[in-house]
Parts: structure tokens; sequence; C-alpha cells
């Protein structure tokens, strides 16, 4: 349907972006669900040690890794909507199914312990691999949808807005996911959150469309839209021929790919650790279990800083354009260079930590919304570099990369934090303990992950500027 024309801007697309937040909210409130309550509900049940959530986790950064190898591509050959609609269904589908691990795994362990433990992770690493293939379909549709109903300059702003739905989502998780398990069960909490995604589809087959043949887009909108297009200024838009696709291993020639990938290997692994390993960091080191008054609030402000701060993450690079008069890409890497200062107080939270639990809980929370700053402005440089044709593609390739890097320091995290806790002072004495940096056992390891975490960054940004030092975009 084309848009009628009026002197009044629609901002339908405003709309659209708030639909991709809701999202984005619900995919990660379904994969906080596990970190939430393995350590306290989980855990007990099935004996599992650090080592074997380290295992899950890892492993569905593995998966989620494989899959958006392949996500990006079948978001484009889909298309936005369906695309989107099936992504979403299938995490849903696996969310829901984790409810079924306790019940499964009691009937075939024949009331053997070790056959519990064994199994019931085997039918968690199903599930999650199930989560991870509907899950990887998340972000590439959102770029491309943002990509639609934006221009460039606009692009991080908005991509910050449905992006802090990662934050939003893990906030609004610790105050719900813990007391619906406490309540009725952690099967329950599975069940109950991830029946949202199936609220979201009707929404999302009701409103979206493309802005041309949307009716709900009028043609100020519109002009506004496609401002930085010719396509803007053809009277048949219905003829506008297709933007040539770049073929997938064309891609890795290309500098401005492995940049975002560079971008997203290096840093996306630092903010699923804190994701993952949170509630259970806050459980080990000062005895705070998700579903204590403490735990859910520490937990809370820790992503209640990361959504605050990160919201404005997106109009920096604006500032620097419009301001400053620069090109986006060059304005976004100066922005990302901020932001990636902002984990080095990562280097302080366990320090502080033994005044107070509250220290770690801010200052991971400025950790978590410089990433979440970061991540809105490397997005974004996709639509900078890149046709349309390409973006959900690139943005599976770098997901993947994103995946892989959570995968390693997951699957590492646990392994070595089982290994530093045999190691402390209290089992082997002093000389043979684990220390680091003042701390011995499970506390050492945590300061040498959280050390790793605070550099990842500018590591990550010396990379991408010496690979693209400048505006390039490709063209095909």
């Amino acid at each position: 349907m084309t848009p009628v024309q009026t002197s009044k801007m629609s901002n339908f697309r405003w709309v659209i972006c708030a639909l991709l937040f809701l999202a984005t909210t619900i995919n990660y409130m379904d994969r906080q669900v596990l970190s939430l309550t393995w350590k306290d509900f989980i855990a007990p049940d099935f004996h599992w040690t650090d080592s074997h959530y380290g295992t899950i986790t890892g492993m569905f950064s593995l998966f989620y890794a494989i899959a958006n190898l392949f996500a990006g591509k079948f978001i484009d050959w889909m298309g936005t909507k369906k695309g989107y609609l099936i992504a979403i269904f299938v995490w849903s589908v696996g969310a829901c199914l984790h409810a079924a691990c306790g019940w499964t795994a009691l009937g075939l362990a024949g009331g053997s312990i070790t056959a519990l433990t064994t199994i019931s992770v085997w039918l968690f690493l199903a599930c999650r691999l199930i989560l991870a293939v509907g899950e990887a379909g998340n972000f590439p549709a959102a770029i491309k949808a943002t990509a639609e109903y934006f221009p460039k300059k606009d692009r991080a702003f908005s991509t910050s807005i449905f992006n802090s739905g990662a934050s939003v989502g893990a906030l609004a998780a610790p105050a719900t996911i813990p007391l619906l398990a406490r309540a009725w069960g952690w099967e329950m909490a599975f069940i109950i959150i991830g029946a949202l995604g199936f609220i979201w589809m009707g929404l999302w087959s009701w409103l979206y469309d493309k802005p041309r043949h949307n009716k709900f887009v009028n043609q100020t909108e519109l002009n506004y839209i496609e401002q930085d297009n010719d396509i803007a200024e053809v009277q048949d838009r219905e003829q506008v021929k297709e933007e040539k696709v770049i073929p997938f291993f064309e891609c890795f020639k290309y500098k401005q790919t492995w940049s975002f990938l560079v971008g997203k290997f290096m840093t996306d692994g630092v903010w699923w650790f804190f994701l993952f390993w949170a509630p259970a960091y806050f459980s080990d080191q000062y005895g705070y279990t998700s579903d204590s008054t403490m735990g859910i609030l520490l937990i809370f402000t820790l992503y209640a800083i990361v959504t605050i701060v990160s919201i404005g993450g997106g109009y920096l690079p604006t500032y620097f354009v419009e301001k400053q008069g620069m090109n986006p890409y060059l304005g976004r890497m100066r922005a990302m260079f901020i932001f990636a200062c902002f984990p080095l107080l990562g280097l302080l939270a366990q320090p502080l930590g033994a005044y107070s639990a509250w220290w770690p809980a801010i200052l991971i929370g400025l950790l978590g919304a410089g990433h979440q700053a970061w991540s809105a402005n490397l997005f974004s440089t996709i639509g900078d570099m890149f046709p349309k044709s390409t973006i959900g593609t690139i943005v599976g390739l770098g997901t993947m990369a994103g995946g892989i890097g959570s995968m390693s320091i997951n699957f590492g995290s646990g392994k070595f934090f089982d290994w530093a806790a045999e190691l402390s002072i209290e089992k082997v004495g002093v000389e043979n303990a684990f220390t680091f940096f003042g701390f011995d056992g499970k506390p050492a390891a945590y300061m040498v992950v959280f050390c790793i975490c605070a550099v990842a960054y500018l590591i990550g940004w010396f990379i991408m500027k010496a690979l693209v030092p400048k505006y390039k975009p490709i063209e095909v």
C-alpha cells in the first residue's frame, strides 16, 4: 500500500524500534533464566559444579556462533518479517523446553546421582541448542529492520535503544525469575518467560511491513527514512532495482568485514560472561543467593546502571557528526574509543569488593554500560560500510565471531574457577595455592577474568582502527 502524503511526519519508525527493543528484551530474559536459577535451584537438584555450568554456557555460545554463520543469510533470504517470526518462534520453543529437563532427567537416571548429573547436562545442552539457533536470528533481523527504517545519522541512536533491551531484559530478569522459581519451581520460570515470545509474534505480524508498503508510514516519514538514498528521488519506487548482494565467501575479502569480526570477537564474550556469571559471583563471593533480597538488589542495580548509562551512548556519534562535522564512521570510532575505556573500571571490582558487594555491582554495571554503548555503535558501522542487501549476512558473521569469543571465556572460566577453588589456601596451604593480586583460589580466578575483560575493548578498537582507518563504504 502506498503511503498517503501529508505534511506532518508519522514517526512510525519508532514503533518498529520499540518492537525491536521488546524482542531483544525477551531474548535476553530467555537467555538469563538459566544463569539466575542454576546456582541456587538447579545445581542442588543435579549436583552441578562450575565446570558443568561452564560447559553448558560455553556450548551455548558455540551453538550460537555456528547458528549465526547462517542466521544472517537466512534473514536476508526470508526477509525481515518472516525471518524474525521464525527466529523468535524457535527460541521461544527452546526456552520452554528447558522445563522438561528436570522431569526427564529424573526419569532416566534410575536413582544414580552420576547418571542424573550427566543426563541433565546433556538435556540442557539440547535445549540450549534450540534456544541458540532461534536467538541467532535476533540481531541480524533487528539490524536489518533498523537499516530499513532509519537514515544513517539516526541508526546508532535507534540501535542503542533496541540494544538496551539486552540490559532491560537482564534488569527485569533478577526481579522476576528467582521469585517465580521460588514460588512455582524453576521449571515454571522457563515456561512463563518463554511464552512471552509468542505474544510478540502477534504484534510483529500486525505492525511490520517495509516502509514503502507500511500503511502507518506516510510520505513525509518515508522521505526522511530514505534521505541517504537516491531511491528517495525516484518517482516510481516499485521499479527500483534491488541492491546487488555480496556473495557469502566474497565478504571475507573486505577489511571492513574483518574489522567487525574482530570487534565482536574481542568484546561479546565480556558481556556474556557477566550475564551468565554475575548471579553466581555474588552468591559465591558474598553469599547472596539469586532469590535473596540483597542478591536481587545487587543484580538489579548492576543492570539499572547498564540500562540508564548505555542509552546515551547512541547519541554521542550523532553529536560528533552534527556538531563537529565528522562523517558517521569517524564519529562512531571516536565514540567507541571513549566507551572502550569504561571496562577498565572492572580492574577495581574485586579489590573494592573486599569492602562491600555494592562496589562490584556498580563497577560491573558501568563496564556493561560501556559494552552496550560500544555494541550499538559497532553494529551501526555495518550500515555505514555495507549495502543493505548484505547487512544480515555481515551481522550474522560478526555475531558468530562474538559467540566464539563467548564460548572461550565461559567454558574456560568454569574450568578455571573449579581448578582455582581446589588450589585455595584452605585446601592446599599457602605454598601450593593459586594467587593473583593478593587473592587466592576462586577470588583470584575472578580477578584474572576481570582483568581480561577490562582490556579487551581497547585491544579490539586498535585492531579495528588499523584495519579500517577511515570511512570507506563498499561498492558492488
